[in-house]
C-alpha cells in the first residue's frame, strides 16, 4: 500500500498534516530525514507510515518507559505487532521479544538508547531485517538539549555496526545548537531537514504577575470551558490545588509519579474520557498521552526551560480549536527559579559519595550489573547512609543526565503471559497435568492464539472469575505454570527502580568532571533565565518562541495577551491595510515597509499585514510579504 492507503486504513485519517507526506517520502526515498515538530504535530506517524510501507522491523529509540508502552498500545489496538524493551523485564521476556522480532513479523521495536549497546542486543540486532531508525526526542543527543542523555551520542556506533540504511530523528523542540548537535552525532550527511513552524495560530499565549494566583486559576476556568491541565512543581501542591477546585465546585483531581501505577493509570482514564474535567499534576503527566481537546494549560509555578514550557503548554488544543496557554507568577518565583536552578548543581564528591552509597545499598561489586534493575525506596536509602534530602537527590539527577544510571518512577504494568510451549507440547501437558486442564483451556479461551505468538496482557481477575476463584489462587496457578516452563508469567509490576546502565564503576574514577559540572550549570541559568524573560516580555509571545528555535518570522501572532494588548490601543481608522496592500506591488520585508509607511508604527503596519494575511491577501516568505 501507498501512504495514504496506510493512513486511512490503520489511522482512518483522509489526509496528511502539513509536513508530514513529505517527510515520510524523504525516508521511503533513502535519505536520512530530521523532523522538527512541535508537540501534537504528529511525529509518530513521520516514522509509522513509511515503516508500514517497506519490509522489515523498525526500531524505535525513545527515552521514556510510559512513552514506549503508550506508541506500543497504540499500535496493537490498530492491529500492528510491535513490542517495547525497557528495564524491569524479565531475561526469558527480553529474549523471547528479541526472537519474536527475528521470526515473528513485528514492525515496531521500542527500545532505550542504553539497550543498543547491549552485546545481546547487537547479536539479535544483526539477524534483523531493519527497514528503519527511528530516533524519538532526538533532543537527548545534545548536551545543548534540555533532557541531554549521553547514551544518545552512542546511536552511531549501534548505526555502523548493525548496517542501518534509513534514519530518521525527531524532536518537538531544538535550537540551532541542538540541530547541529543531532546531524554531526548522529553522522548525518545526505539529510533533509524538515521544520514546521513553532507558531501555533490556534494556541494563545499569556503570562500575568500576581499574587493570588488560585484567584486567576479559578478564573481563567470559569471563563474558559473545557479540559485542563494545571501544572505545579510539587506533590504536594497537587492535591492542595485539586482540594480548592474540588471546593470550588470544578472538577478537579491530582496526578504526580509518587501515586501507585493503578491509581495513576486510573486517573489519566478519567480525565481522558473527560469524567474528570482539570489534572492538576507535576511535569510527571502529559508525555505521550493524546488527548486532542485540552482547552487550557496553566502553570501556576515556572519550569526550568522553554523548552520544557513550550512542550508542555503544546499539549492545549491539539484539535486546532482555540486553546490557551497561561503561566501565573509573582515576583517569589523568578527568585525561587533562580535559587533552585543553582542548588541544582551539585558537587562531584557528593555524586561520587551518592554513587557509592548506591553500590553499597544494592551489594553491587565493580564492574558487574549492567542493565540491572533494583526495587528503590529513596527514603530508606538516605536514612539508611545518613545522607542530605536535596542534595543526594540532585545527585541523582546527575547520575541520571551522564547516563550511568536510570531512575523509574513507579508505572502500572499489567501482568501479562506468553506460551513458551508449541500447541502440542501444550496439549501433552494437560493431558499429563488434568488438574491444570481448565487453567490452560482458560487461558486459550480469553486469549486466544496471541499468547502462542508473543506476550499478552492478562486479568487475573478475569480469569478467577471464569474458574470461580480468586486472583491469589489464580496467582499460584500461573507460577506453578511458570516454573514449568509452561508459560512465561510476568506478574504487575508496580514499584520505583535505579537501573545500573554501565556495569558498577569505581566512585574515583567517574567519567564525570568539575568544568563540566561548572558549563552545565551555566546553561541551566541560561534557560532558567529565558524563561524569566518570557514571563516578563512585552513583545508577541510566539515570536519568542520562535527565535529561541531559530525559526526566522517578523509577523507576529495577535492572539497573545501582548499583541491583543496593542491591538486595543489601536482605532480601526488607524490600522492602514489599504496603504500596506499598495505598497506590496513587489515584494517588501518590514524594514521596506516601515519606510515607505514612515507616518504608522510598526505595530499599525504589523495589525494590518495580519488582517491581510487572515483575508488570505498576502503570503509570507522568506521574510518578505507579497500579494497572493
Amino acid at each position: 500500500m501507498n501512504p495514504s492507503e496506510i493512513l486511512k486504513q490503520y489511522w482512518g485519517y483522509e489526509s496528511f498534516r502539513p509536513l508530514q507526506e513529505d517527510i515520510i517520502q524523504s525516508v521511503l526515498d533513502g535519505k536520512d530525514t530530521l523532523a522538527l515538530l512541535p508537540t501534537g504535530g504528529g511525529k509518530s506517524i513521520c516514522f509509522q507510515v513509511p515503516a508500514m510501507a517497506m519490509e522489515g522491523i523498525c526500531i524505535v529509540v525513545s527515552p521514556l518507559i510510559s512513552l514506549m508502552k503508550d506508541q506500543v498500545d497504540q499500535l496493537q489496538r490498530r492491529g500492528i505487532k510491535s513490542a517495547a524493551i525497557y528495564s524491569g523485564m524479565s531475561r526469558r521476556e527480553i529474549d523471547i521479544t528479541l526472537d519474536n522480532c527475528i521470526y515473528g513479523s513485528f514492525k515496531f521495536l521500542y527500545v532505550s538508547p542504553e539497550r543498543l549497546k547491549t552485546e545481546i542486543f547487537l547479536e539479535r540486532a544483526a539477524q534483523m531485517n531493519i527497514c528503519l531508525l527511528a530516533i524519538d526526542e532526538a533532543h537527548c543527543i545534545s548536551q545543548w538539549g534540555y533532557d541531554f542523555r549521553p547514551p544518545y551520542m552512542q546511536i552511531a556506533e549501534f548505526m555502523e555496526a548493525v548496517k542501518v540504511e534509513r534514519v530518521i530523528a525527531l524532536t518537538a523542540t531544538a535550537t540551532k545548537e541542538v540541530k547541529d548537535d543531532i546531524l554531526d552525532k548522529l553522522g548525518m550527511k545526505d539529510v533533509q531537514v524538515f521544520q514546521k513552524s513553532f507558531a501555533r495560530a490556534n494556541l494563545s499565549y499569556s503570562a500575568f504577575r500576581l499574587e493570588n494566583k488560585e484567584g486567576k486559576l479559578l478564573e481563567i476556568l470559569g471563563n474558559v470551558p473545557g479540559s485542563s491541565v494545571v501544572y505545579v512543581r510539587s506533590r504536594k501542591r497537587t492535591r492542595e490545588i485539586a482540594d480548592m477546585l474540588g471546593r470550588n465546585q470544578i472538577s478537579a483531581d491530582h496526578y504526580h509519579a509518587g501515586l501507585t501505577g493503578l491509581d495513576r493509570s486510573e486517573k489519566q482514564t478519567a480525565w481522558i474520557n473527560n469524567k474528570t474535567r482539570v489534572m492538576v499534576a507535576t511535569n510527571a503527566f502529559g508525555m505521550g498521552i493524546d488527548k486532542p481537546d485540552v482547552r487550557t494549560v496553566i502553570h501556576m509555578d515556572l519550569p526550568d526551560s522553554l523548552e520544557a514550557y513550550y512542550q508542555e503548554a503544546g499539549r492545549a488544543g491539539r484539535d486546532e480549536r482555540k486553546a490557551y496557554a497561561v503561566a501565573l507568577y509573582h515576583d517569589q518565583d523568578i527568585d525561587e527559579l533562580k535559587e533552585r536552578t543553582s542548588r541544582s548543581v551539585v558537587s562531584l564528591e557528593q555524586i561520587k559519595r551518592t554513587y557509592q552509597a548506591l553500590a553499597n545499598f544494592f551489594k553491587m561489586a565493580i564492574g558487574s550489573h549492567a542493565l540491572s534493575s533494583f526495587p528503590f525506596n529513596y527514603e530508606q536509602f538516605i536514612n539508611t547512609y545518613n545522607l542530605p534530602v536535596v542534595e543526594t537527590y540532585a545527585a541523582l539527577k546527575k547520575l541520571t543526565d551522564e547516563g550511568l544510571i536510570q531512575m523509574t518512577e513507579g508505572f502500572y504494568e499489567q501482568s501479562k503471559i506468553t506460551f513458551l510451549m508449541d500447541k502440542s507440547e501444550t496439549y501433552k501437558f494437560q493431558i499429563a497435568n488434568p488438574k491444570l486442564d481448565s487453567v490452560i483451556k482458560t487461558l486459550l479461551r480469553l486469549y486466544g492464539g496471541e499468547v502462542f505468538a508473543g506476550y499478552a496482557k492478562i486479568k487475573e481477575k478475569d480469569i478467577g472469575s471464569l474458574l470461580k476463584t480468586d486472583k491469589v489462587q489464580v496467582r499460584k496457578w500461573l507460577k506453578f505454570l511458570h516454573d514449568s516452563e509452561v508459560i512465561d508469567y510476568q506478574p504487575a509490576m508496580d514499584s520505583a527502580t535505579i537501573t545500573f546502565l554501565t556495569p558498577r564503576l569505581d566512585p574515583e574514577k567517574l567519567p564525570i568532571d568539575n568544568k563540566q559540572i561548572e558549563w552545565r550549570r551555566k546553561l541551566a541559568l541560561e534557560k532558567a533565565n529565558s524563561v524569566i524573560d518570557y514571563v516578563k516580555t512585552n513583545d508577541c509571545r510566539t515570536q519568542i518562541f520562535q527565535r529561541y528555535f531559530d525559526e526566522e518570522t517578523t509577523i507576529t501572532c495577535g492572539i497573545c495577551d501582548n499583541d491583543l494588548e496593542k491591538k486595543k490601543k489601536l482605532k480601526a481608522s488607524e490600522i492602514p491595510v489599504e496603504k500596506v496592500e499598495e505598497v506590496l506591488e513587489s515584494p517588501r520585508n518590514m524594514s521596506e515597509l516601515r519606510a515607505l509607511l514612515a507616518s504608522y508604527t510598526q505595530d499599525q503596519i504589523m495589525e494590518a499585514l495580519r488582517i491581510l494575511i487572515d483575508d488570505k491577501k498576502v503570503i509570507e516568505s522568506g521574510g518578505k510579504f507579497s500579494l497572493t
